[in-house]
């Protein structure tokens, strides 16, 4: 029953699975402690955990040839998938849902200002690609994550947000980890614990934030334009890149950290962006954007680990290269 236990909640698939059913039990069930965790105090936990979060997380990277000079290519092609192209889809989105919608469509803005999950690199080693690759783009993309996560909200979202608290948000939980990151790099952590740990926090998380998004102002139409937007920024987007890649020549293990990068976001970061630096009647209409998207790339990462990126499906490409 222990072992059983530990798997569970070493499962990232799994726990966010779970942690969005409870949340959607908890909100329409009305049983939400709202006087206790109130938006500020919501706010501020959401902050602590991801900065918790991100600071594990980016400490499993280890500083060996992080120097750009270093495969310049692969770094260029991982950043630009993992932001520019990455975004995209959102962005769309929301410039053709933002009058239809107001107020939903601003989380799409959210989804495509983050980056890709600081666990790419676990989940490149999990699903047999190039985790090397992964760790040293994970690393510049946070860094130009400081100047693009503000530029993105400011340049689409202008004076909706707080643009003081937006800066103060990206340094907790994007520049500070970076810093602390580095050294915690020799301390030693178990993989399990460290995936559990994770795990729980963005359970809490998760939790923490869609128990009070307003799905009951979202109609049938809106939840499905979302999932919809979800599925082409995941599925689609992942799709086309493997495809282009494997056309191209780039080894399978890279195209499998390329696929990771552009279509799995940081939903934390998305989070806790909405909850920091939106005004307060907007924030739970525009969590439902990021709470759909949040099922949809959990099909995503199982559908990889199943089919996409299946070890028979590997060893057929190795065999090609």
């Amino acid at each position: 029953m222990t072992i059983i236990l530990k798997k569970l909640l070493c499962s990232s698939a799994f726990m966010m699975g779970l942690a969005l059913l409870v949340s959607l039990v908890t909100y329409f069930s009305g049983v939400f402690p709202d006087e206790a965790l109130n938006q500020g105090v919501r706010t501020k936990l959401t902050i602590l955990g991801l900065a918790l979060m991100m600071t594990l997380s980016l400490s499993r990277i280890p500083a060996k040839k992080l120097s750009p000079a270093y495969r310049p290519e692969d770094l260029t092609r991982g950043v630009l998938l993992g932001m520019a192209l990455a975004a995209a889809v959102p962005l769309l989105g929301y410039f053709m849902m933002k009058d239809s919608w107001p107020g939903y469509a601003e989380g799409l803005v959210f989804i495509a200002a983050a980056p890709f999950a600081a666990s790419v690199a676990p989940l490149s080693f999990i699903l047999r690609g190039d985790a090397e690759h992964a760790a040293r783009t994970t690393i510049y993309t946070y860094l130009i994550a400081l100047a693009w996560i503000p530029a993105i909200i400011w340049l689409i979202l202008g004076e909706t947000v707080d643009m003081r608290l937006l800066v103060l948000t990206v340094v907790t939980i994007i520049g500070i980890p970076l810093l602390v990151s580095r050294l915690l790099t020799n301390v030693k952590i178990q993989p399990a614990t460290m995936a559990i740990v994770l795990n729980c926090t963005i359970f809490f998380l998760v939790w923490l934030s869609v128990s009070t998004a307003n799905f009951k102002g979202a109609d049938a139409s809106m939840l499905i334009a979302f999932l919809a937007i979800a599925a082409l920024r995941t599925f689609g987007l992942g799709t086309v890149v493997n495809a282009v890649e494997q056309q191209k020549g780039i080894a399978w293990t890279q195209r499998v950290t390329d696929v990771l990068m552009v279509s799995y976001r940081n939903k934390g970061i998305a989070l806790a962006l909405c909850a920091a630096t939106l005004a307060e009647p907007l924030i739970p209409l525009a969590m439902v954007a990021i709470a759909t998207s949040i099922v949809v790339e959990i099909s995503w990462v199982v559908c990889m680990d199943l089919a996409l990126f299946s070890r028979k499906r590997m060893q057929v490409a190795l065999m090609k290269e």
